[in-house]
């Protein structure tokens, strides 16, 4: 079976600086896999090629088999990959389950799968159902994080990128969102998860496979 998401020989270049140098890896369907390293090492930028958002200078990025380095990032969504940035960009204007709709909005999906989807990510994600009708520019820190997962989870069938999901979080909310990836593997078996993170001790009891990044490379974990 062809990995749920994959990057072979991959480089990328930012403003004229090699950001990525050749990073291969594989994210099994179903897996928990992390991306870890310090700041700057890589880690956003290769969430960003995953999600087509930065040209590839050479390797290729494989959805499912399916060689997906030229599809365009609006595309991207409609593979099945749901991407939750670290720093959530959430419609502060929007209530929180507006922000919930919006990616089944933006690939029109028909509204009673969209209304399925959202049902699975609030049995998932309990916490959202108190919070549905709040504007998300009156959340914390951790309700905005809990928020960009569910959205991500909205479009993310196949798999979801997670970007630092627990910078800034006090402990007992780092705790909670750990709970929630824990009921997401439960619930959605099938989905992979992808998560990049700072300090590995983090992620240690939540992901089955360990890749490191530094300075663009990937290094023995």
């Amino acid at each position: 079976m062809p990995d749920a998401l994959a990057l072979e020989g991959v480089s990328v270049d930012i403003a004229g600086v090699a950001v990525l140098r050749r990073v291969s890896l594989h994210v099994p369907p179903g897996g928990r896999v992390a991306l870890i390293g310090r700041n700057g090492a890589g880690k956003t930028t290769t969430l960003r090629t995953l999600m087509g958002l930065l040209p590839v200078r050479e390797g290729r990025v494989l959805a499912a088999g399916e060689d997906v380095t030229a599809t365009p990032a609006h595309h991207r969504p409609r593979l099945g990959i749901g991407y939750a940035p670290e720093d959530r960009r959430l419609f502060g204007s929007f209530s929180v389950q507006d922000n919930l709709l919006l990616p089944a909005q933006v690939l029109r999906l028909p509204a009673e799968e969209t209304r399925r989807r959202l049902d699975a990510v609030l049995a998932l994600l309990p916490e959202l159902r108190d919070l549905a009708p709040r504007r998300a520019a009156g959340l914390s820190g951790g309700q905005g994080k809990m928020v960009a997962l569910g959205r991500a989870l909205m479009v993310g069938t196949r798999a979801v990128l997670l970007d630092e999901p627990f910078q800034g979080l006090a402990p007992a909310l780092a705790l909670r969102y750990a709970e929630a990836l824990r009921r997401l593997h439960e619930g959605l078996p099938d989905v992979a998860i992808l998560i990049t993170e700072s300090n590995p001790e983090l992620l240690r009891p939540l992901v089955e496979s360990t890749f490191a990044i530094e300075r663009g490379e990937i290094i023995p974990a």
